[in-house]
């Protein structure tokens, strides 16, 4: 008799794991051989799993990943020159608790991009929030965004994802406003939250693709001296996938 009416009490109090749970219950045939308490812990327990999984799911969706990758899917047998002790280490995302970087690099196509969105895609299931922007396309949205008054919200929300992955970086000539504007986004991060960089250049390279010296000094300051290093090599995965690929006549 008490069935439907906790059933809508639940939904409308948005316990919907509850809810599935309570369903469950009531039609499985040994669920008396359980005590109350049992019985409640294994509602509990499902309105705790469900509403992990939806923040999650949020996160992912929020975080924007170019790449749907996970670090349980990486193929070692690449050779790309892939440390998968550091991998496994950086699995664990004390690097993100530690407000740590890092940094890959690497010619196109081995897989910069993939590997840092599975970094963020594990740090997302771990609790943490992330987001993927291409350097470039962050650059023209902080100029636009002087220009319509949302500049100081735009670096607000920079400054508090968790990790947040700067994708081809050095792709571009840097003018005096993007490294600025650059400058002005890991500062309000250095030592409080994460950073990926990718880029195709040497790390060694990044100084003069920065252009004013003194700029440079403070931007790398804050970028790569508490950053692991990941140095990808090897052919371009694109181009092994293409061969794979019969040619059509």
């Amino acid at each position: 008799m008490l069935k439907h009416p906790t059933l809508d009490k639940l939904h409308s109090l948005k316990l919907t794991g509850m809810a599935a749970a309570f369903t469950d219950q009531s039609s499985a045939p040994d669920i008396n051989e359980l005590s109350f308490e049992e019985r409640l812990g294994l509602m509990v327990d499902r309105e705790m799993t469900e509403r992990d999984n939806r923040r999650m799911t949020t996160r992912l969706r929020q975080a924007k990943l170019k790449h749907n990758a996970a670090l349980e899917d990486i193929d070692y047998r690449a050779a790309r020159g892939l440390d998968k002790g550091l991998v496994q280490s950086l699995a664990a995302c004390q690097w993100v608790k530690e407000h740590l970087n890092v940094l890959i690099t690497g010619p196109t196509g081995v897989g910069k991009t993939w590997l840092a969105c599975a970094l963020a895609h594990k740090a997302c299931r771990e609790g943490y929030t992330a987001q993927y922007v291409r350097l470039t396309h962050l650059l023209r949205e902080m100029t636009i965004a002087k220009g319509d008054g949302q500049y100081p919200k735009l670096l607000a929300n920079l400054a508090k994802v968790d990790v947040l992955i700067l994708d081809d970086w050095g792709l571009m000539k840097l003018s005096a406003e993007n490294r600025r504007d650059l400058l002005e986004v890991l500062e309000d991060r250095h030592g409080r939250r994460a950073t990926i960089a990718t880029s195709q250049l040497p790390i060694e390279q990044w100084h003069d693709v920065i252009g004013d010296a003194t700029l440079a000094d403070a931007i790398l300051d804050r970028l790569v001296h508490n950053a692991y290093k990941i140095n990808l090599r090897g052919e371009s995965m694109r181009k092994r996938q293409s061969k794979l690929t019969p040619s059509l006549t």
